[in-house]
């Protein structure tokens, strides 16, 4: 077992139950990249009183590579760390990958039943799922003991798989183990938490018994978002009399920047070859007010990053790709934004992506392409943002060229977004449901 060695002294002394969370993907320490949530739900049970070992895996997913587990960086924490040996892989979607995830899941059966029986044991485990087998150990392991077992769903698998692999019968087969081992995580659950309302009751499908359900959005923090873009503000020179449209995140297939160049190009060469009210030669313009020059800025890389670069090259659209950008600089960029899209393909399984707290939070209108029932209805009622049709470069500047002619219903939709970011999407205030959740099954 590979963990921080961190004293146990004043945990022996503590009267509040130990609990474990278990999760594969977690930016800890001084590292620049990953996902915050269960670090996170890792500080706030902390807060709370639990003792809480966290066990995640010596690879770090969006570094690829093996970590240093030795880094004084894991031990200075309220919570302890086991690091969970894992291979780890070079592509996000590989035969590499699930093999690791292999490997770690049966790594970690052993690893929770060592630090079981260093103390008093555990009075709950908390996992993530996906990987299922990783979460299936969890779940069984919990059930060995007779302790109570949550669920956080971030995705669904294999579902989300089948959009980028879908063979008849082939992929049935292939996927069968992913659909087996969460069926038995669901069936053994006593509570779910969903990153979405979808994600929360998914595990309704495969149990006949009800179960406790709370759905809390990924989200963001909101006070590190903030200073972020605080403290950056002053590195980014954004032209007064342009418009910026923002997207973050992965350059993969299921996000559909395709068509947000193709429709950046057609905004450029319609902007600038249509007449407008005053005469030939001028802006096009929506309700008398002409249409400012565009920049698209994508912040992310990803396996189709070259593809899309020698798309925008061809089009000659307006738009820059940045690469990865560490936290603090895309919380600046996003708030100097007029507009972030949530750019998802028809076919995309995506419910209430990670982006979308650090959206909200930036006080820009957002454009939504995404096929989720839940959010575009969300994006509805909330008010601060428009749905529109995926995959369709022309609707798609319609919609660009609509928000950038009519700058107060940007700021109304600015003002909606920040509201609900605030009350929804903050991890320190929304992620209390959670810790509540924790203390009624303990």
């Amino acid at each position: 077992m590979t963990s921080t060695p961190s004293s146990r002294t004043e945990f022996q002394a503590n009267p509040m139950p130990r609990v474990a969370i278990v999760t594969m993907g977690v930016k800890l320490g001084n590292e620049t990249r990953g996902y915050t949530r269960f670090r996170m739900i890792a500080e706030l049970l902390s807060e709370a009183g639990f003792r809480v070992d966290l066990f995640t895996s010596s690879f770090q997913h969006w570094d690829k590579a093996q970590r240093d587990t030795t880094d004084e960086a894991y031990q200075k924490l309220p919570y302890q760390i086991h690091f969970i040996p894992e291979p780890g892989y070079k592509k996000n979607l590989d035969l590499g990958r699930i093999y690791s995830h292999h490997c770690a899941a049966k790594n970690l059966r052993p690893l929770l039943e060592e630090a079981w029986s260093e103390q008093d044991g555990y009075k709950l485990i908390y996992a993530e799922i996906p990987p299922n087998d990783v979460a299936r150990v969890c779940a069984e392991v919990a059930h060995s003991h007779d302790i109570p077992f949550v669920a956080d769903v971030n995705d669904l698998w294999p579902e989300a798989m089948r959009m980028a692999i879908d063979i008849p019968v082939l992929s049935s087969l292939a996927f069968a183990p992913f659909a087996r081992d969460a069926k038995k995580v669901y069936e053994l659950l006593s509570a779910c938490v969903g990153t979405s309302d979808e994600y929360a009751g998914r595990p309704a499908q495969d149990r006949a018994t009800p179960y406790e359900r709370h759905t809390v959005y990924v989200g963001n923090d909101l006070a590190a978002f903030d200073e972020g873009a605080s403290t950056h503000s002053a590195d980014i020179n954004k032209p007064n009399d342009e418009l910026w449209l923002l997207y973050t995140g992965t350059l993969g297939k299921s996000y559909d920047l395709v068509t947000l160049i193709r429709a950046a190009a057609l905004y450029d060469q319609e902007r600038t070859e249509q007449s407008g009210p005053a005469g030939v030669g001028n802006p096009r313009s929506l309700g008398g007010t002409p249409l400012p020059p565009l920049r698209v800025k994508i912040l992310g890389d990803g396996p189709t990053r070259q593809e899309l670069e020698s798309l925008a090259n061809d089009l000659q659209a307006p738009v820059d790709f940045l690469g990865y950008t560490p936290y603090d600089l895309m919380a600046a960029y996003l708030h100097k934004g007029d507009i972030t899209i949530n750019s998802l393909i028809t076919s995309a399984p995506q419910s209430i992506v990670t982006k979308i707290g650090d959206y909200l939070a930036s006080e820009s209108a957002m454009i939504n392409t995404g096929s989720s029932p839940e959010f575009r209805n969300k994006v509805a009622e909330e008010g601060f943002g428009v749905n529109i049709k995926a995959e369709d470069p022309q609707a798609l500047c319609t919609c660009i060229q609509d928000l950038a002619s009519h700058p107060s219903r940007r700021k109304v939709m600015a003002a909606k977004g920040r509201r609900v970011a605030e009350e929804q999407f903050d991890q320190r205030q929304a992620y209390q449901t959670i810790v509540s959740l924790v203390q009624s099954l303990t």
